[in-house]
């Protein structure tokens, strides 16, 4: 496996991560979601405005995660009450999946944050990332489904981690 580090994101990342989010979700997305709800949500999510909103306005943590020669992936966090955390977004590069990056980004998160809770949601049919979750520590705490307008709604699991 190769060796995995976190890196804080600032303003002058935006165009990777939106770049980076462009491809993996036309990788990892196809199966589980229209294409014309891809580019929705690219749109609404991932556009430079709206990532420099999430980081400027809404009190988004952006994390890289590279290796030695390039940027992998990317994490959004965002900090609730206390030590409690939600996970907005964990992303990486599926040309790089299954080697333990994954795990590897996660473990220094956790050390990073040193959260007492952490809380994320992830679409019901997303088999892969829901049983990495779960090896990760998460339960699922309920269903939600979330209108994102459009005409399109996420059907998520709310899944928990208690440290």
């Amino acid at each position: 496996m190769q060796v995995v580090k976190l890196t804080e994101a600032s303003y002058k990342d935006i165009e990777t991560i939106s770049k980076l989010a462009d491809t993996i979700w036309n990788q990892h997305y196809r199966s589980i979601i229209t294409q014309q709800q891809i580019d929705y949500m690219l749109g609404k999510m991932y556009s430079l405005n709206s990532l420099r909103d999430q980081m400027m306005n809404e009190g988004h943590r952006f994390l890289l995660i590279g290796s030695e020669e390039k940027i992998l992936g990317f994490i959004s966090v965002k900090p609730e009450a206390g030590s409690e955390w939600f996970l907005n977004k964990f992303y990486i590069d599926q040309t790089f999946a299954a080697k333990g990056i994954g795990s590897a980004a996660f473990d220094q998160l956790v050390k990073l944050l040193k959260p007492s809770k952490m809380t994320l949601t992830v679409n019901r049919q997303n088999y892969k990332s829901i049983n990495f979750y779960f090896k990760k520590g998460f339960v699922i705490e309920r269903v939600a489904d979330f209108d994102i307008g459009e005409g399109y709604v996420m059907n998520d699991f709310v899944m928990v981690r208690l440290s």
